[in-house]
């Protein structure tokens, strides 16, 4: 079962140190699970691109299990796609579509709900 929690706000100051960044990106792009199911392997989470973030030395990727990404604020370039995702832009990706490499110039918040089990 995924895990639960009681309101709070992600973006307090006071919770600035349960974000963490992620392995290579460091100083670019942080991380904050949500809530995950340690059974299903299912998690949600934030993504925080930095304002200058580019995540071109890793290439473009593909996960073997469905995700959904939700762009919060800000915006992101995808380069698989060719285009610029901006507030409120939705995906629902099946599983191994191509995605990024990413750049954002004035930073973005992303939602991610990924489903590693459903393969």
């Amino acid at each position: 079962m995924k895990s639960t929690v009681k309101y709070w706000n992600t973006f307090a100051a006071e919770n600035l140190n349960k974000w963490n960044p992620v392995a290579g990106l460091e100083g670019m792009v942080e991380e904050l699970t949500l809530s995950s199911d340690p059974v299903t392997g299912e998690y949600t989470r934030l993504t925080r691109f930095h304002a200058g973030a580019d995540t071109t030395t890793f290439g473009s990727k593909s996960h073997l299990y469905p995700e959904e990404v939700f762009i919060v604020s800000g915006r992101l370039y995808d380069q698989a796609f060719d285009l610029w995702l901006e507030a409120g832009h939705y995906a629902s990706r099946p599983p191994n579509e191509i995605h990024g490499p990413f750049k954002t110039d004035i930073g973005c918040m992303v939602l991610e709900i990924s489903f590693p089990n459903r393969v």
